[in-house]
């Protein structure tokens, strides 16, 4: 039997301490030369990018009746929805119990067990969908075992896209235009979020979403993959497909490329998702003349120390720079090839079978 997390009183003066993050120009050529994009560095608040979804989740799920006080949250999480939450158990005072797999970093672990959360760690992946499917196998467990838990289920709940709307009003207050959003894309939330509210404000917007090589949320086939924190081998039904112009599939080794030229040239890096993002925000500004650009950095370098910033890591998993591409192969459809590295589709589809 598992023991919920420890209860503890809400805390609410930490709400104030969310968003408002800073917007930084980035010039660092990725890899080549490029005139510059905007760059919303969520790495600087508190809880991190996720703690905006985790907020309005919880929130959402109080006014529908759905989550009684003091209740305890359960959340699948490959970690940084994990650290959103344990800063939204903290704020509006729940216990927190995160499903993780065996592939969750050390510090990871420590950080979110240090922040409160309990962990739940399964060891095998699924045969069909992989960890992610694991893990919720697992949480389904849980949710039986503790009476009154509440599954916020990041993946298909719309307030998890509702958390993002104050970013898109930072945005639109911070740029005097913007041509091209790029976003990395997980659970669909942020992208989800803030397309709708940018729109409105400039309705010329193109939206160019990045995923990873072997995930299937834009249509190819799941695979083993070695990035974390974008992609997913099940289908969010928070993705808004329709708002999508283009989507990227980016490889690892583009990936640790861009973050350790952005880590070098700004200061200003990531993880996988930060650099798969900063990576075509950079080809978008290059190759759309006079283009305004704007991506999001969804979190900093430091849980990634020992893999993307270790040169032992990435030499035994193939990750130096000379494995890199330096622009994207063009498919037509999503199901026309399986990529492999940094590929381009203007083609978007519902892989569940609604044609966009």
């Amino acid at each position: 039997m598992t023991a919920p997390a420890l209860a503890h009183p809400a805390n609410p003066d930490l709400l104030p301490l969310l968003g408002r993050t800073p917007l930084a120009r980035i010039r660092t050529p990725l890899p080549d030369p490029q005139p510059g994009f905007w760059a919303k560095l969520e790495c600087l608040g508190a809880g991190g990018m996720k703690a905006r979804s985790a907020v309005a989740m919880l929130r959402g799920a109080h006014a529908r009746g759905e989550l009684q006080p003091g209740a305890t949250v359960v959340e699948s999480t490959s970690g940084t929805l994990g650290v959103g939450l344990a800063f939204a158990g903290q704020a509006l005072g729940h216990p927190v119990v995160l499903v993780g797999d065996a592939e969750l970093e050390p510090s990871m672990r420590q950080l979110l067990r240090s922040h409160g959360a309990r962990l739940e760690i399964v060891d095998t992946p699924a045969e069909h969908g992989g960890w992610q499917a694991a893990r919720l196998a697992r949480l389904h467990e849980l949710l039986e075992r503790l009476p009154g838990a509440y599954w916020p289920d990041q993946y298909n709940n719309p307030d998890n896209a509702a958390g993002y709307h104050a970013m898109a009003q930072e945005l639109i207050g911070e740029l005097d235009g913007l041509d091209v959003l790029v976003c990395s894309v997980g659970t669909g939330g942020h992208s989800a979020g803030l397309v709708e509210p940018l729109r409105r404000r400039w309705p010329a917007l193109r939206v160019i979403g990045v995923d990873s090589v072997g995930s299937a949320i834009f249509g190819q086939p799941p695979r083993k993959r070695l990035m974390r924190g974008l992609g997913s081998s099940i289908h969010p039904r928070n993705v808004a497909y329709g708002a999508f112009d283009e989507v990227h599939w980016v490889g690892p080794a583009e990936a640790v490329d861009a973050c350790h030229r952005l880590a070098k040239g700004c200061f200003v890096s990531g993880g996988w998702s930060t650099g798969a993002a900063a990576l075509v925000a950079a080809w978008a500004a290059r190759t759309e003349d006079g283009a305004r650009v704007a991506t999001v950095f969804p979190d900093g370098p430091h849980r990634y120390l020992g893999t993307i910033y270790d040169d032992a890591y990435c030499r035994a998993h193939g990750l130096d720079s000379g494995h890199a591409a330096g622009r994207p192969v063009e498919i037509p459809h999503p199901r026309s090839a399986e990529v492999t590295g940094w590929a381009r589709c203007r083609t978007v589809v519902d892989p569940l079978g609604i044609r966009l």
